[in-house]
Order: C-alpha cells, then sequence, then structure tokens
C-alpha cells in the first residue's frame, strides 16, 4: 500500500524557502506541457528535493493549507491535480459527526474478530455509506476552487477480510434485501459480501465523479476525473477487493494511474514448483493488466514507477535494481505513453536508507542513481512513438481475467494463495519470451477490444464470469478464427454459488459448461472426438480437464502448459517461437529485459550505436548483450533523429529550448548531478551556464556537460 506522511503537508509554505528567501522563478512554459506525459505525486509544498520538473504535480490530500500547498507548485510552473485516498484518509470529521451530525465509525471495515482495519490509529478502511462519496465530494470542491485541471480518487480498497461492521450488515441488508451472513460462512456469503464491496465503492466514486460533472457544467471546465488503483493481479494477490474494469463505465471517469511499482511486483509466485520474487515479470503482467483496463474505452492510463518502495529497511542497490525492473516492464507495453514517474519524491530524493540499522549505516540517493532516475525521467515524456517492433517470442496470446478474482480469495475456501492459478498460465510464456497480455473479460464485448489476439487462455478456478454478456462475444470471436484454450477441472467450490450460469442456483450447471453451451458444443464432444480439441467455425476450442495451479507448481506442468500453447498457436496460424528475452523498439528507444530461469536457450546481443539510459555517465556502446536478468533502455544513435543544430539527446535535468540558438533553460532536482548529452553538427568551443565556465568534453558529433543541478531555472550555453 501507498505509504504517505500525511502529518507533513499542513506545513504552511511560507517558511519552507527560509527566512528571507523568496521562492525561485517559475521554470518557461514548456509547450508540451498540456500533453500530460508525466507527473509525480507529492504531500508536500514545494522543495528542491520535490522538483522532478514532470509536466504535471498531483498535490496530495484534501484538508487545510490546500490551496497554499497548490500554489507553491502553480508558482513554480507545474499542471496541477489533486489526489486523495478513497478508501481512507485523515477523515476524522465524518467519522465523528462533524460533517453531517452522524457518527460514521461503524463504518470502519472491521474483520470477523471485530477488530477494526486501520492505516493507523484512528485512520481507517471505510465502508463507504451512501453519502461517503457526497463528504469526498466536499473536500474536492477546495481543489476544484483552486482550479486543478484533475482530480484523482486513490485506491478504492476494501479488505477481502473485512464484511463484519455495523454499517456493512446494514448496506447488505439494503442491496440484497435479506439478513446479513458473516462472509466466512459459505462460499455463497463470501460471494456475496465482496460483490456488495465491488457496488459501495463504485457508488462512493460514481457521486464524487458526478460532483464534478456537476462543476464543469455550472463553470465551463472541464476537470477529468482519474483513479489511481494497483492492479486487477496484484489487488487479488494482496486479497482486497477494488471495482476496477467497472469504473471506465461510469459517466465521468476518465482513466486510471496504473500503481504497479517494487512493492507490489515483488511479491512472490510459482514457476516450476519455486516460489520467489520475479519482480520484472511480475510487473509486465501488472501493467498488462492495467493496460487492458482502457483499451477501446478512450480512457487514458499513466503508469506508475517508484525509484524506492513502501518498505525502508532495503538498501539503495535494491532499490535501484528494482525499479530498473519496474520501469523496463512498464516500457514494454507500447500502447501506453504516459508515466507517473515517482510517489513521494522527498522521500526518495532526501531520505536515508535502509532504515533499522544505526544511522551511520543509512544513506542519501547515491548522485549516480539520482542522475539516472532524472535522465530516464525526462526521457519518458518522449515515449509516444510510431514506430514499434518486437523481437521476443510468439506475439498474438492473452490470458483471460476477470475482477472476479477478487472475489475467491477469503474463507470458508480461498483460491489458491499464492495465485497458481493465474501464474501457472502466465509465467510458462513469458518465461520463454512470449509477449503475453491479461485480457479483461468484462471487456471482451467492446468493439475491436479482442483484435489483436490470436489465441487466448481461460480457467474459472479462482475467478468467475460476472455477467452472461461475455460468453457470446467470446463465441463469435472463436468462430471467426480465434483458438481458445480453456484449463478447468471443474474443481473450484465457488462453481456452485446461486448465479446467472446456474439460474440463482437452481441447477448443477457451471460457468464453463454455460460457455461451451455458448459455443454450441459439450463435455462428452470431446471424449466421443477422443481428443482435447474441438474446431469450432473457424477456430477451435482446446479443453484441459485439469487446475492451472499445476502449471506453475512443477516443471512437467510448466512443459506440458507450453506444449499446449505451441499446438493452440500452430491453429492459429501463427509462428511459434521462444526465446529468453523481450526486446521491443518504440522509436530510437529499444527496451530490453534478460529472462532468468528461461527454458529457452540463445543469446540475443544487439548491435550498433547505443546510449544506455540506465548509464548515469551516458557512455557510448557498440554492442549490449541481453543477458538472463539484464534491464536497459538504449537510446539508439543511429535511429534518433539526425539534426543540424545541436539537440539534447538525454539529460539528467529539464531542458527546454532558449530561441533559435544553442542555448537551453535548464533546471532538475536540488544538489544532483546533472550530465546533459548534445549532438552538435561541430564541437563546441565552450559551455556556460549562467554565463559561468562548465566542464564538458566532446567526441565526434557528441557533447557531454555536467554540473550540479539547482532547483531553479538556469541557461545553458554551448558556444562554437
Amino acid at each position: 500500500m501507498r505509504i504517505q506522511t500525511l502529518t507533513l503537508f499542513l506545513t504552511a509554505a511560507a517558511p519552507l524557502f527560509g527566512q528571507g528567501t523568496e521562492p525561485p522563478p517559475p521554470f518557461p512554459k514548456d509547450p508540451a506541457q498540456a500533453l500530460e506525459r508525466t507527473c509525480f505525486q507529492t504531500a508536500k509544498p514545494w522543495s528542491p528535493k520535490g522538483n522532478l520538473r514532470s509536466d504535471v504535480a498531483i498535490v496530495y490530500g484534501i484538508g487545510d493549507h490546500l490551496p497554499e500547498r497548490i500554489g507553491t507548485w502553480r508558482d513554480r510552473g507545474y499542471r496541477i491535480h489533486l489526489m486523495t485516498g478513497v478508501a481512507w484518509g485523515n477523515y476524522q470529521d465524518y467519522l465523528y459527526g462533524r460533517f453531517d451530525g452522524e457518527n460514521h465509525v461503524d463504518n470502519a471495515q472491521t474483520d470477523r474478530n471485530g477488530h477494526k482495519i486501520s492505516h493507523g490509529g484512528d485512520v481507517y478502511y471505510m465502508c463507504p455509506a451512501a453519502n461517503y462519496g457526497e463528504y469526498l465530494a466536499s473536500g474536492v470542491k477546495v481543489a476544484l476552487e483552486a482550479g486543478v485541471k484533475a482530480i484523482h480518487l486513490e485506491e478504492p480498497e476494501f479488505w477481502a477480510r473485512g464484511g463484519y461492521s455495523e454499517g456493512f450488515k446494514r448496506e447488505w441488508q439494503d442491496y440484497y434485501h435479506e439478513e446479513w451472513q458473516p462472509p466466512h460462512s459459505s462460499v455463497d456469503a463470501q460471494w456475496k459480501a465482496s460483490k456488495l464491496k465491488y457496488y459501495l465503492y463504485r457508488r462512493a466514486l460514481g457521486q464524487v465523479f458526478d460532483h464534478v460533472n456537476r462543476w464543469n457544467d455550472d463553470h465551463g471546465t472541464d476537470v477529468k476525473c482519474y483513479v489511481p488503483t494497483h492492479s486487477l493481479i496484484n489487488y487479488a494477490h494482496w486479497c482486497i477487493v477494488s471495482p476496477q474494469s467497472s469504473l471506465a463505465r461510469i459517466d465521468g471517469c476518465d482513466g486510471y494511474i496504473a500503481q504497479v511499482w517494487t512493492g507490489t511486483s515483488r511479491t512472490p509466485n510459482h514457476f516450476r514448483g519455486e516460489m520467489k520474487e520475479r519482480t520484472f515479470e511480475t510487473a509486465f503482467l501488472e501493467y498488462g493488466a492495467m493496460q487492458n483496463l482502457v483499451r477501446s474505452t478512450g480512457r487514458r492510463v499513466w503508469y506508475l514507477n517508484d525509484p524506492i518502495e513502501d518498505n525502508p529497511r532495503h538498501d539503495w542497490e535494491d532499490y535501484r535494481t528494482n525499479w530498473e525492473s519496474t520501469l523496463t516492464a512498464s516500457l514494454l507495453q507500447p500502447e501506453v505513453w504516459r508515466f507517473e514517474v515517482a510517489p513521494w519524491p522527498e522521500r526518495a530524493f532526501g531520505g536515508r536508507y535502509p532504515r533499522g540499522v544505526p544511522e551511520d549505516q543509512q544513506q542519501t540517493m547515491p548522485g549516480e542513481y539520482a542522475s539516472e532516475l532524472q535522465v530516464v525521467m525526462n526521457a519518458l515524456n518522449d515515449m509516444n512513438q510510431q514506430r514499434v517492433e518486437w523481437d521476443a517470442g510468439t506475439p498474438g496470446i492473452g490470458m483471460l481475467v476477470s475482477d472476479s478474482l477478487m472475489f475467491q480469495r477469503e474463507q470458508p475456501t480461498p483460491s489458491d494463495p499464492n495465485m497458481a492459478h493465474l501464474y501457472g498460465q502466465a509465467m510458462p510464456l513469458v518465461k520463454r519470451g512470449i509477449p503475453l497480455e491479461p485480457v479483461q473479460l468484462e471487456n471482451v464485448n467492446l468493439k475491436g477490444f479482442l483484435d489483436p489476439f490470436k489465441v487466448l487462455t481461460l480457467s474459472y478456478v479462482g475467478q468467475k464470469p460476472m455477467s452472461a454478456e461475455v460468453h457470446p462475444a467470446l463465441a463469435d470471436w472463436v468462430r471467426a478464427g480465434g483458438v481458445l484454450v480453456v484449463a478447468d477441472d471443474d474443481s473450484d467450490p465457488y462453481r456452485r454459488v446461486a448465479e446467472w450460469w446456474n439460474d440463482g442456483g437452481k441447477n448443477e450447471l457451471t460457468p464453463r459448461a454455460k460457455l461451451f453451451e455458448a459455443l454450441g458444443i459439450a463435455d462428452n464432444d470431446f471424449s466421443d472426438a477422443g481428443k482435447d480439441t474441438l474446431p469450432v467455425g473457424k477456430g477451435s476450442v482446446t479443453w484441459l480437464a485439469e487446475n492451472p495451479v499445476k502449471f506453475a507448481t512443477s516443471a512437467a506442468g510448466d512443459e506440458r502448459w507450453a506444449a499446449t500453447l505451441e499446438a493452440a498457436a500452430g491453429r492459429a496460424g501463427l509462428e511459434w517461437r521462444t526465446c529468453n528475452h523481450l526486446v521491443l523498439r518504440r522509436g530510437p528507444y529499444v527496451v530490453a529485459a534478460g529472462l532468468d530461469e528461461s527454458p529457452a536457450e540463445g543469446e540475443k546481443v544487439l548491435e550498433g550505436r547505443f546510449v544506455n539510459l540506465f548509464d548515469p555517465k551516458l557512455a557510448v556502446i557498440d554492442r549490449y548483450a541481453v543477458n538472463p536478468g539484464s534491464r536497459a533502455v538504449l537510446l539508439d544513435l543511429q535511429a534518433s533523429e539526425a539534426d543540424e543544430t545541436p539537440a539534447v539527446l538525454a539529460s539528467a535535468c529539464k531542458t527546454l529550448p532558449v530561441g533559435e540558438g544553442a542555448a537551453w533553460t535548464v533546471e532538475g532536482v536540488g544538489d544532483t548531478p546533472a550530465v546533459v548529452l548534445f549532438r552538435t553538427p561541430e564541437a563546441p568551443k565552450s559551455a556556460k551556464l549562467d554565463g559561468e565556465p562548465v566542464d564538458f568534453e566532446t567526441h565526434g558529433e557528441l557533447t557531454w556537460v555536467r554540473f550540479e543541478n539547482e532547483a531553479r531555472p538556469r541557461k545553458l550555453e554551448l558556444g562554437f
């Protein structure tokens, strides 16, 4: 979960710069800033350590001093959004009746032992009552009055272990028109509790969206609403229920921030019988799931990266290695080109780690890492590239996932605690270099949504179809030539919950049987034919009567699943290719990840003329070996645009041209090492920063200028 230092943002802005010290002037306006390519979130007023110079500063937290905090960032030239927690926050006015005269403590999420679920003290995770969204909207109004461009309603989360508060019991009776049932008492009760949790946060968010829409209508504005949220995969793994895909169907929801970072992606999972952290591969699946929330919906998504993580007990090497893995994974999703480059930049650039050791063993961020981060953060502004080319395994394969993955995670019979039913389908492909995509089941009936896929895998172990609408769409896709691979042994006890597929519990049909009914096939058709694959229209259906957990928990299961998908790819007309790497070109950028544990063999070497943006020296290399476990974002110097005038290729600071000469305004995080790599038509004779000489070196058409960043605009000039 995202740890916020909420007590710190209540600082007035004036003392921030010191007694008698004026804040720096604003950075010049960037013509592309309105694209909102990059952003970061902060609970503090502007400071040199938070000065990432992204397009957008997302000011966190409603409450006192919000307009003042907003002002400190706007005055420095940032576009301003607001973010506030949905499930929890310093919402004591609501809890204790100061908002509406009613005490709402009994709406704190509560477990079966009667313990309130807290984020610390009386900052409780809430069961959102009917007017909870109205309370949030009243706080958001202050930000609207301050002129923010967008509202972010963060992390609508209901813990699966919750559902025992008096407030939840009331909501149950209002929603189901029956007496509350303890969620752990039966699979039906747990399923119904999860559906209600899902609905309650969708309702609360809808109330705030409606409030913002009315504000826009009344004031002629166009304030957007976004939902920063963990991925479906992570929420299911961490046993949390959230509205996820349903939000895209609510008027006023303009998109998401995909909160994927080291803390979520290092959650251990199984592959070939071994459970361990697989940060890169897990992040790749998490980002992919978030992309499929918005595909074909017209909504926007930013991908979050975090230079550290919420756990302060790791060292800088751990933070750096894992950030490189999640960043690389995010760039391997070519449809997304907006990024949240950091939450809480002050804790990264201003913190000392690891915690829990003597102070003399704690360190601030190494200068090389500070430079590397800023080089990449600035490059992320340039990821809307038209040239996209994969060097990887077989494309066009997806894995169907449903929001109901979150509904089966608690007693009495939770699904696999390590999500092996999902990773059993996914890891055998990703580890073989296949760019598998999690495909949102609830979106399959959207026009064009399934067009990128030739093969889909599906299991109703650990998840269920939430509506009957999805099966006709899947059947149409198969009949048009799609190849569907189903792994399901009908052992999941949730197949018996009273739902649409069994007419509210009146018959014994399973969701898999209802899918086959839509496809025009039956179980005995497979046995009669003596094989596991049947033709359906121009496509086919393969059914393995197995629990996909088995594919994760042994090498034999991994091999069996991979062989099944190889055959499916052949039927779909795809050339089966496996490799031990994922490499993607995005314009002049080459994103590369080497896969450890890969059953595929071979060596991938990239040759040419590159600068690795993970190298703070920005040295030129002529080859890069994509070895197991390696991560790189390479700038291809031969593919970057040739320019007769001096051009910035990479920089550990924000750079903006000044006029038509060889001059730029520069600014970065205070007291960090800056490097700017230029391509110039001839070797410069001088480099000056605000008129003072600075170090530079030239090799051929490339020039590196190095100086110490300051959190104020300065003029950098090359002389010829």
